[in-house]
């Protein structure tokens, strides 16, 4: 099941400093970023080995997630939230603010055979 985590922040009169360490529980082998979006919905899918930690950098979405047993709704408003996706998380990103940019890092180069489009019934 997918699960937020609060990443580690300092803040201090010159701004923030958000640290993304020792809490990504894969070895990142690929990083890709989703802006400029539309009204769209984004995704649509699941992965047989893929996992993911999503981050709003900027602006904000939601990430609807379904494991097959259980369905969520994430907001990502703040660039020290982070969504773990496991490979079984059936999910979709929309209502992207428009200076919304999200990134993901995954576990996984890129396999277009990875991808189940299918959704849980």
């Amino acid at each position: 099941m997918a699960q937020l985590i609060d990443l580690k922040t300092f803040t201090d009169k010159r701004g923030n400093l958000t640290v993304v360490e020792k809490v990504i529980p894969f070895t990142i082998k690929r990083i890709f970023y989703i802006y400029g979006v539309d009204e769209s919905v984004r995704g649509g899918h699941r992965h047989k080995t893929t996992v993911q930690a999503a981050i709003c950098l900027k602006g904000s979405c939601q990430i609807y997630n379904n494991d097959g047993k259980e369905e969520n709704r994430f907001v990502l408003d703040q660039p020290n939230k982070c969504l773990l996706l496991q490979p079984t998380d059936w999910h979709t990103m929309d209502h992207f603010t428009e200076d919304a940019i999200l990134m993901v890092l995954a576990s996984e180069y890129f396999d277009a055979g990875d991808y189940i489009f299918e959704p849980y019934t």
